[in-house]
């Protein structure tokens, strides 16, 4: 697991404006105390039962990337830990720095069991609603790779969701320089807040992402919102992890590859990809790589 549960309560002085690239700031830190619940060395994260950080998160498991993968080696499922949470907005990223253990427990309990989408388990046809107010679902896109991610239009954590449709606008673009895949593939980016995330708003986020006003940038990239009697079913089929929090929206990230024949081609559930690992592997699923 790599990224499963990240939170982004930002201060509140934090423009919460749609962005879809990461705004220059200085780097912030914040002190965590809590406890190791696992450790995946795969992605050098550490899955930390945290208190709260009075202004900035409430106490919740998820899991924090470390620099130095050595200091892995170093701890145990238990561990009680102090720890710098460096945001580094500048350039979207964050990291855990200055990890110290100060004692050692029973290791806590995950707060649920994360379901991880695997190659070839068949896609749900799950029912949204797109940036034009109209109703669709992931079987009409049987036949194509289809480019499956999540966000909110109100994001403001640099390293998340402006992060992540900053990438999708990248692959829509790299993509128009290979017509065969482009005709191949669709992106759709599901936003998971639909108590703000309107057909109007998703419009407005879409073209700020893409740069364009042009309505046909939805023949290939569309935007789209998942009902709230969906959104359970949806956010646990894709690993996707939710929560309110103080008018945001904690989260974690999850995105998809899914094949022409309706199953999981590849599953990302953090940001450690590149939009060239995207488009490579939507050349392999629909046999179109050289």
């Amino acid at each position: 697991m790599n990224t499963s549960q990240r939170i982004f309560v930002l201060l509140s002085a934090l423009s919460l404006l749609a962005a879809c690239t990461p705004k220059s700031a200085d780097t912030k830190r914040y002190h965590l105390t809590g406890r190791v619940i696992s450790i995946d060395k795969r992605s050098n994260s550490i899955m930390i039962d945290g208190d709260e950080i009075p202004g900035f998160m409430s106490a919740m498991q998820m899991p924090y990337t470390v620099k130095d993968a050595t200091l892995l080696d170093k701890l145990t499922p238990g561990d009680q830990i102090t720890a710098d949470v460096v945001v580094r907005s500048d350039n979207g990223e964050s990291s855990l720095e200055n990890v110290t253990v100060t004692g050692h427990s029973a290791p806590p309990k995950p707060t649920a069991t994360l379901h991880m989408p695997t190659p070839d388990e068949p896609v749900p046809d799950f029912n949204l609603i797109n940036q034009n107010g109209k109703p669709i679902s992931l079987a009409q896109y049987r036949g194509k790779a289809l480019l499956v991610t999540f966000i909110y239009t109100r994001c403001p954590f640099p390293d998340y969701c402006p992060r992540v449709s900053g990438a999708f606008a990248q692959i829509d673009r790299d993509l128009r320089a290979n017509p065969a895949l482009y005709r191949n593939t669709h992106l759709l980016s599901i936003s998971f807040d639909p108590g703000h995330d309107t057909p109007k708003a998703l419009r407005a986020y879409a073209f700020s992402c893409a740069g364009t006003t042009q309505p046909a940038l939805f023949d290939h990239w569309e935007f789209a919102v998942a009902p709230a009697k969906n959104l359970a079913a949806i956010a646990a089929f894709f690993g996707l992890t939710i929560a309110e929090d103080g008018g945001l929206i904690a989260h974690s990230l999850s995105t998809t590859v899914i094949g022409p024949d309706g199953k999981i081609f590849k599953w990302y559930s953090g940001s450690d990809w590149r939009p060239a690992d995207l488009i490579h592997d939507a050349a392999l699923a629909t046999h179109l790589s050289s």
